[in-house]
């Protein structure tokens, strides 16, 4: 009994997990400020910048040899 009430708990709170977006709130998603990484220019130059200062490989298909040169 006590896992039944259990399940039906997690299932009541996961069902707000599994509404869609309708075609008119997509624009308010889609905002700036929502973006998961807000400058994709400066994100990517922080990237290279951090693997050719580790002077190894990097992790995000780059070669890096600590000059920065690549």
């Amino acid at each position: 009994m006590k896992r039944v009430m259990l399940l039906s708990c997690h299932l009541a709170f996961l069902s707000g997990c599994l509404q869609t977006v309708a075609p008119w709130e997509r624009g308010t998603l889609a905002k700036p400020q929502m973006a998961l990484v807000p400058d994709v220019q400066h994100s990517a130059l922080m990237l290279h910048t951090y693997s050719s200062k580790e002077t190894s490989s990097g992790g995000y298909g780059v070669g890096g040899g600590g000059c920065g040169c690549n």
